[in-house]
């Protein structure tokens, strides 16, 4: 089957991926995570998905989460800077949602910094609603994080004007 050109297809992130997921992480994050981390993430944690965003090859942006029990925790999400502002965030979070809900999840949680409101709008918008507050939770300025949750039923994550496409069985190693 050929595929339309500019399609964006979400796929399992492998080893190959690192090397631009940690650039994606220096451009998004103030404390990012290192090759090392990404690579133990992919190798020895049991509990981990993480998936790449990608278009005519090019990686555009990832998310990654720790499938425990019935329950999915968001680690990260990223968009490359020059891809930000055409809901891609947003497409990657559906697919997320949907993949965890495939895999048995019921819920989904993350933390986000209390000063991003960008990102706390996205969550409301997609169903997550704040629970509580982890103080200091972010090493590099001590910022406290929101706790979100949001519970996985297709309503929520479902996204008609979708037209991304996952290979396969997404995501499993």
């Amino acid at each position: 089957m050929t595929r339309p050109t500019n399609a964006t297809v979400f796929r399992a992130m492998t080893l190959d991926d690192i090397g631009t997921i940690v650039a994606i992480e220096q451009e998004s994050f103030t404390a990012p995570w290192t090759a090392e981390v990404f690579h133990n993430e992919l190798m020895q944690n049991l509990f981990a998905k993480y998936m790449v965003m990608e278009r005519d090859g090019a990686v555009l942006g990832y998310g990654g989460m720790w499938l425990i029990v019935d329950e999915a925790h968001v680690t990260n999400i990223a968009v490359r800077e020059a891809y930000r502002g055409q809901g891609l965030g947003e497409r990657l979070l559906r697919e997320m949602m949907k993949t965890a809900h495939w895999l048995g999840a019921r819920r989904m949680t993350l933390e986000v910094r209390v000063t991003n409101e960008r990102a706390q709008r996205l969550y409301r918008k997609l169903g997550f609603s704040p629970s509580g507050l982890r103080p200091g939770y972010y090493s590099d300025n001590q910022e406290d994080a929101l706790i979100m949750w949001a519970d996985l039923v297709p309503d929520v994550w479902a996204d008609p004007a979708a037209t991304g496409t996952s290979e396969g069985e997404p995501y499993d190693r």
